[in-house]
This record gives structure tokens, sequence and C-alpha cells, in this order.
């Protein structure tokens, strides 16, 4: 029919691609949505200056945590961005060309129901369709990390993923998005 907008498969054995029998129309694309896009895309516009920092590095309690965002392979991921937060601290960084990141915040106090001091992370990073959710407990935290409800639920020897250790008076914490020493993420 003539004008029609009907459309009908490709003859069999014919891809829809190439096929000359048919009118293909915007009905059969769509835009992919935000989540569907892979990074960077978030460089250019964020952190903002002095976003590392939750706190002022004379603040009671402060303290460093740095370490690198690394790929399956183990090399690290150069345009990742990584958000820190717990209470009423917040604080967001971009990796460098070495995958490192570093924040500036206070220890946070035991949160509810037994769970250890942490902070909440999330990692956002090319090919990534949607961001990953983590959690950073301290090291200085033993007893409390050993009864924390969430980190009872994480397999004995994944949890060391999930602890920073002491190098020096700064913690040190990579985040692995793959491979054999990969990071565990929560669903939320």
């Amino acid at each position: 029919m003539e004008g029609s907008s009907v459309h009908t498969s490709p003859p069999e054995g014919e891809s829809r691609v190439g096929w000359s029998g048919m009118e293909e129309t915007a009905s059969f694309r769509s835009a992919p949505t935000p989540s569907q896009t892979v990074g960077p895309f978030f460089g250019f516009a964020l952190p903002f200056p002095d976003d590392q920092c939750a706190v002022d590095a004379d603040t009671p309690g402060a303290v460093r945590i740095e370490g690198q965002l690394l790929d399956g392979a183990g090399t690290p991921v150069p345009d990742g961005l990584l958000e820190a937060w717990q209470g009423d601290q917040f604080a967001r960084s971009g990796t460098d060309p070495e995958g490192m990141f570093h924040f500036l915040v206070r220890k946070p106090e035991a949160g509810p129901d037994g769970q250890a001091p942490h902070l909440n992370v999330t990692v956002f990073a090319r090919g990534l369709l949607r961001h990953l959710t983590t959690r950073l407990y301290f090291p200085d935290e033993g007893g409390a990390n050993g009864t924390d409800p969430v980190l009872g639920i994480v397999d004995a020897d994944r949890r060391g993923t999930l602890v920073a250790r002491d190098d020096g008076g700064v913690l040190h914490w990579d985040i692995h998005l793959q491979g054999e020493e990969e990071t565990v993420f929560f669903a939320v």
C-alpha cells in the first residue's frame, strides 16, 4: 500500500541493515539513555577545586585516604570519579593519569545497628553503565569491623578489599573494578 507506515521483516536470510525492500524510519532508532553511554563525560565539569576535602587538614581526626582505581587487568583508570560520604561529610575526587585519587575526611563515628566506622564510596568510570557502590573501613577498628553486619555478609577472604591499610599515617586503599582482587561492590 503506497504511503503506508507498515514495516515488514526482511526476507529470510537478509538482515535489516542494507535491505532495500524496507524503509527504515526513526521509530527503529532511539537515542541511548545516559546510563547506556560510556564515559568519560564528567571530567570537564567535575570535580570542583578542593572537592576531595570534606574537612580542613587541621580538623581533629582528619585523615588522608589515597589509592588507585584499577581495571580488571590492573591498569590504572585515568578518568574515573569517586565520591565518598558519611553523615555530614562529602568528598569527590577525580583520578589522575596513574588512576590515583585522594580524600581528606574525618573518621566517622560508628553507625547504627553495630556498624563499624566506614565511608560509603561511589565509583564512576569508563566502561561502567551504572555507578558502583562500595564501602571503605578503617584498619584501626579491628573489633568493630569484626562485628559489622555488612562486613559479616561478605566472604571472609574478600573482606580485605574493603579495609584500607595504614601507610605511615595515610590510609591507602586501591579499588579494583574486576579480576582476582576485585573490590566488593554492593547492589543498592
